[in-house]
């Protein structure tokens, strides 16, 4: 939901690294792969305890998931490049709940499986319009330039992030963490599926409309929202 709003504020210094280390041989798609290790140890960490590290390598991995789109708009943009972001971005978001499922199955495997499923939803609605969107050749910058078109939603990167730092900094919380995102995560991908039936409507009743512009879809939680 912050993700548009905080890009004018990580941009510039991301842009400013990015400009600074396009003299050395390391590309994009380097970045990309070295903040998902960042994002595997994480788990990791969390997986025998260790919060603390955890913290540090989930700071990592989004510097690093930040600093790759920053490169690959002074080197050029690619397919693969954003391929591995949005996969690599989605195998962090898993591993980070099932970690600490597996740290205390007893207590966090419940609120782990339904974090999960609500991870699951939001994502299938998110990459979902994404396909139809490349098929109407519909384009969006409000997150910024991608390879794919983001749906803006309640639940983004910012809040996923924002969740999983609090997660390590009280453990003991998570199960209530969990669920609470969790009801979050369900009704962002509710309203993701209202907004584009709403829209996409449209285009199934009159075919004629294909051959004009496709009709926007407008975000029900975005504050511009009608």
């Amino acid at each position: 939901m912050y993700d548009s709003q905080l890009r004018t504020i990580i941009d510039p210094p991301l842009n400013w690294a990015a400009r600074r280390l396009r003299p050395l041989p390391l590309t994009a798609n380097q970045v990309t792969v070295v903040g998902a290790v960042f994002g595997f140890c994480a788990a990791l960490a969390i997986f025998f305890g260790g919060f603390g590290l955890a913290l540090v390598a989930i700071v990592a991995n989004r510097l690093a998931d930040g600093l790759d789109g920053a490169l690959a708009r002074q080197q050029g943009a690619t397919k693969l490049g954003g391929f591995l972001d949005i996969v690599f971005d989605f195998f962090f978001y898993g591993a980070i709940p099932l970690a600490f499922a597996l740290y205390d199955p007893e207590r966090n495997a419940l609120a782990a499986a339904v974090l999960l499923a609500s991870f699951y939803a939001n994502g299938a609605t998110f990459l979902g319009f994404a396909a139809v969107a490349a098929e109407l050749d519909l384009t969006t910058d409000d997150q910024g330039k991608k390879t794919i078109y983001y749906f803006a939603g309640l639940a983004e990167g910012a809040e996923t992030i924002a969740v999983f730092v609090l997660m390590v900094l009280v453990p003991s919380f998570f199960v209530w963490i969990a669920f609470l995102f969790a009801l979050v995560c369900f009704a962002s991908a509710g309203a993701r599926v209202y907004a584009v039936w709403d829209s996409l409507s449209v285009l199934d009743d009159d075919p004629d409309a294909l051959a004009g512009p496709a009709p926007p879809v407008t975000d029900p939680t975005s504050p511009s929202a009608g």
